[in-house]
């Protein structure tokens, strides 16, 4: 691995204060195996989920819940997951779009190109996952079910996370 990438994750916090939000009409706390996933996955992996809330696949409702998020001094980074596909009821992704003020287009591409490769194939197409930042609150949205969490946590998100908040805090 690139040396200076190397220092950067040296250099990168300890800890990740993190929100994260499931996006569906229909899961409850019980029946959110997407979202329970993510959560252990980062506590498993030393970042601390400060909040987890379950929201409607409603554009302003996503939109004001995540800018209320990056507003918050107790929130580093938000998760997402759901409703990142094409389906009429399915709107993450614009309301996390619309509010971004630096897109990581890197982490749809490499997220959809894992889940080519991997087992979905050219259905992979259909995933709108996003990430970037709206001031200094890194943002990742994913698709919902917890094959996605699970590929995009353990290969993108986790390796990296510690390394994005250090370039957000870089003056």
């Amino acid at each position: 691995m690139n040396s200076t990438v190397e220092e950067h994750r040296r250099e990168a916090p300890d800890e990740v204060a993190c929100m994260v939000v499931t996006v569906s009409d229909t899961r409850t706390e019980e029946t959110d195996t997407g979202g329970q996933l993510l959560k252990q996955l980062l506590t498993e992996n030393g970042y601390n989920v400060v909040k987890y809330v379950i929201v409607k696949d409603d554009y302003e409702g996503i939109r004001q819940l995540v800018f209320e998020a990056s507003t918050s001094h107790e929130i580093e980074a938000v998760l997402l997951t759901g409703g990142t596909g094409i389906s009429p009821r399915d709107t993450t992704y614009e309301a996390v779009a619309s509010l971004l003020n630096k897109e990581l287009p890197g982490f749809g591409e490499i997220f959809r190109y894992l889940s080519f490769t991997k087992d979905i194939g050219p259905a992979a197409i259909l995933s709108r996952a996003i990430a970037g930042t709206i001031g200094r609150t890194a943002v990742f949205s994913m698709p919902g079910s917890p094959k996605a969490v699970k590929l995009a946590m353990e290969r993108i998100i986790i390796p990296e996370l510690r390394h994005v908040m250090r370039e957000i805090y870089k003056a």
